[in-house]
């Protein structure tokens, strides 16, 4: 595949011959797994996602480790967020980040994921598009946690502009987007405030959150 639009298009070509094969593949597919939430983001391996959002097994359709979502290299990823939508008719996405990742990795010249110079790139303009938001006099841990705060936002706005999102929602389907972080120290998930529902809210809901965290961030909250 070239691009994500040939992708997206031999993915539509693979489910209408399965369902010419089979009218109900796909629905039967839904009602077993019958997943209202798809997880994407980041999360620690060891922790079940289901265990760390205390919902039942089932509900959440897992995908891992597609941070790369947030530079466009993933096709795999966006691929899942298309099938999840468009298949399994999730309701909600849920954007997870956390402390320690979304950029840290790259700071540090450290890259599980083997893609240091988009990373840098990634996160140098997510932080030069902030950065009367990023207090320079904080400690380098402080700041790097507001940055990867910033960070899942900064995913979550790019999963709303996916073209699987935006056609769900121009054709009525019910999709949320959440931007979340798991804090690592804590085990536990931490809302940062974004729930966007259709593409007329998107701007207003992502501007609300950013201020929502600044003021966090200086007590006024």
């Amino acid at each position: 595949m070239n691009s994500l639009k040939d992708l997206l298009a031999n993915n539509r070509r693979w489910a209408e011959q399965v369902t010419t094969q089979d009218p109900t593949f796909f629905e039967k597919l839904s009602q077993q797994q019958s997943p209202k939430y798809l997880w994407i983001g980041c999360s620690d391996s060891r922790v079940p996602a289901t265990q760390i959002v205390d919902l039942p097994p089932g509900e959440i359709f897992v995908h891992r480790n597609v941070a790369n979502v947030v530079v466009h290299t993933d096709l795999n990823a966006l691929s899942t967020i298309q099938f999840a939508v468009d298949v399994l008719k999730v309701k909600h996405i849920l954007v997870v980040g956390h402390y320690g990742c979304g950029g840290v990795g790259a700071v540090l010249k450290e890259s599980r994921l083997g893609l240091i110079d988009n990373w840098l790139r990634h996160i140098t303009d997510i932080a030069l598009k902030h950065s009367d938001k990023l207090d320079p006099a904080q400690s380098f841990a402080l700041r790097h946690a507001h940055l990867c705060e910033l960070n899942a936002l900064e995913q979550a706005l790019n999963v709303c502009h996916t073209t699987v999102v935006r056609e769900a929602w121009e054709r009525g389907q019910q999709l949320a987007v959440h931007a979340w972080i798991y804090g690592l120290n804590d085990g536990h998930i931490h809302d940062l405030g974004l729930d966007v529902r259709g593409r007329e809210q998107l701007p207003e809901a992502y501007d609300q959150a950013i201020v929502q965290l600044t003021r966090r961030w200086t007590g006024n909250a």
